[in-house]
């Protein structure tokens, strides 16, 4: 994306401004005739709910003016819309989706997440196609072989963080297992003033910009007051020793971002309708480039019904955490009052996404105040203080990155991980864990023990068993590896340029395990087929497209190789994909 602003428009913003954004935030009237210099001038309207129906379907990806902040900022669209619009489609029909590239010297893509379908049909330029070059249109065309809850995006590129997002609704042919009255979209995400690329620039060059809330002299004496001095030194001295802060839990922050509930900044208010009595369908789904929410609807239970479009035993819960790119659907039966506030916080606290859940428009309930600010441990990061740092202990796979199936399994708790060659010696690798198990029932760093009951991983298991049945052949073991000063991410110390790709037998049942080398959560999705998660004892627990790894966690789940071709497989945090943490996989006959 390229533009001719300035990298960073923050300072002549206040930061309650750049944080709750406008009212009336949204894509500007008269979107592609504006300056820099006239910008404010122009009217602007709060982007419309819009919902496409039908099996043929045309859209159009182009360049509109956004405002949310207070200036007028270039954003990449969808027939004009930021979200794009909302697909709405039926499990069962042939969809046939003309996508128009309307942008100047500027190749695009949509890639529809967590959908099965022919490989050539993913929208990923490189691996399933070229691309859609600029004047040009790509015809998408795929039946539709499940239902639920998904959205699509861009695979071009910073397009994806520059606007170009929707929801994807796929109503299913035999009836659901739950019933509602109503329904609403709650797509959650993230934007920012600043070019993308320019963000991406800052990454490399500050990756600590963000992280405002470093310990300090004071939190030192305050330590050791509590702890002695001894341990308060000891415990500097490891974090030192990995130059790392407890406090860096999300590369960006609202210190660059302004959280987006349907396109709407806080201080919009976004609205969702309700009638009292009634039992209320709300499709969260976490559209952020690099952000994880933490959702919670003050006054009311949420009852979680399906996880990544997938249909799950009901629980009900005070608040979950959405990692990038996941969807959960739950229902809610608001009661006792004509108003209830959407909160979505950011992980790190930082900021949030809030709307209203409301009898009429205009009403607003009192949006709570943040959680504290959490801080990362070492058993956060099940850090290895034999040889955790920089080191390596033998290598994981062997070539192409797989091995046969062992006795004990990925899901296993007390199987250590075998740190792979590539990690050894890497300037590109700055830690290690020692990670041995899932800890599936670890709610996650900031939602533990707050008086809430918070979904945890081990909470969700699909209504149905594994679909497939039978034990993996194969294993393969990756580890999520990365360079925080650097800004470095990678699969065992190997960015994706490097990279083999991973090669799987057409039909085969395979195990995947994951091992969190680093102190950051990562969304691993792979594209093409569905990731079986495993439980604490290797069963098959629940059916997702895309699988959180929190720090030091070593997690395994299920694949079958049923569909050929060349697949992605990659961390959803933006940055993190475009910084190297991503593969290939071939599924070969």
């Amino acid at each position: 994306m390229k533009t001719d602003l300035p990298d960073d428009p923050r300072p002549t913003l206040s930061r309650r401004r750049f944080v709750q954004g406008l009212a009336v935030g949204g894509v500007v009237a008269g979107a592609g005739l504006w300056h820099p210099s006239d910008a404010l001038a122009l009217p602007v309207r709060a982007t419309p709910a819009t919902e496409l129906r039908g099996t043929d379907l045309s859209l159009a990806i182009g360049r509109s003016s956004v405002d949310f902040t207070g200036r007028a900022r270039g954003a990449i669209t969808v027939n004009g819309s930021l979200p794009a619009p909302t697909l709405r489609w039926r499990e069962g029909d042939t969809v046939a989706i003309r996508v128009a590239n309307t942008l100047a010297g500027e190749m695009t893509s949509i890639h529809w997440h967590g959908i099965l379908l022919p490989a050539n049909m993913d929208g990923v330029p490189g691996l399933s196609f070229d691309g859609i070059a600029p004047g040009e249109a790509f015809q998408y065309r795929f039946q539709l072989r499940q239902s639920g809850t998904y959205w699509y995006h861009s695979h071009s590129l910073f397009q994806e963080q520059a606007g170009l997002y929707g929801a994807l609704v796929i109503d299913p042919l035999e009836p659901p297992p739950y019933r509602f009255d109503r329904e609403h979209v709650v797509l959650l995400s993230d934007w920012t003033d600043i070019d993308p690329a320019a963000l991406y620039r800052r990454m490399k060059k500050m990756p600590m910009h963000d992280n405002t809330y470093q310990r300090t002299v004071g939190d030192f004496l305050r330590d050791a007051r509590r702890d002695g001095l001894d341990a308060t030194l000891a415990d500097r001295g490891m974090w030192g020793r990995m130059r790392m802060t407890p406090s860096d839990i999300s590369d960006i922050n609202a210190h660059s971002y302004t959280y987006l509930m349907n396109g709407t900044a806080p201080a919009g208010n976004w609205t969702g309708l309700f009638r009292h009595g009634e039992k209320v369908l709300l499709r969260f789904i976490n559209g952020s480039a690099m952000t994880y929410f933490d959702v919670r609807i003050p006054g009311l239970k949420m009852t979680v019904v399906a996880a990544d479009g997938q249909y799950i035993h009901p629980v009900s819960v005070d608040e979950f955490r959405i990692a990038v790119a996941e969807t959960f659907d739950v229902i809610v039966e608001p009661a006792g009052q004509d108003a209830f506030t959407l909160f979505a916080q950011d992980m790190a606290r930082t900021g949030h996404a809030c709307g209203t859940l409301a009898v009429r428009h205009g009403l607003q309930a009192p949006v709570p105040a943040r959680d504290p600010r959490p801080l990362l441990t070492m058993a956060d990061m099940a850090h290895d203080h034999e040889g955790g740092h920089g080191g390596g202990h033998g290598t994981a796979e062997t070539a192409h990155g797989a091995h046969d199936a062992h006795a004990g399994h990925g899901g296993s708790g007390g199987h250590a991980p075998n740190h792979p060659a590539g990690e050894r010696g890497n300037p590109l690798v700055d830690m290690q864990s020692a990670a041995s198990s899932p800890r599936l029932d670890d709610p996650g760093i900031g939602l533990r023990d707050n008086g809430r009951k918070v979904l945890a991983y081990a909470d969700m298991r699909s209504l149905f068993e594994d679909p497939d049945g039978r034990e993996p052949g194969r294993e393969i073991e990756l580890h999520l590896t990365g360079h925080m000063e650097k800004f470095a991410w990678n699969f065992d110390g190997i960015p994706f340029a490097g990279a083999e790709p991973l090669r799987l037998n057409y039909g085969e049942r395979m195990r995947i395990v994951l091992v969190n080398d680093t102190m950051m959560s990562h969304p691993i999705h792979l594209h093409g087929v569905w990731s079986d998660l495993e439980d604490a004892d290797g069963r098959f627990q629940v059916r997702k497209h895309t699988v959180d790894m929190p720090p030091g966690t070593r997690r395994s789940y299920r694949v079958r190789a049923d569909a050929l071709g060349r697949w992605a497989f990659h961390c959803h945090l933006l940055y993190h994909m475009e910084a190297g943490m991503m593969r290939e996989v071939r599924i070969e006959a």
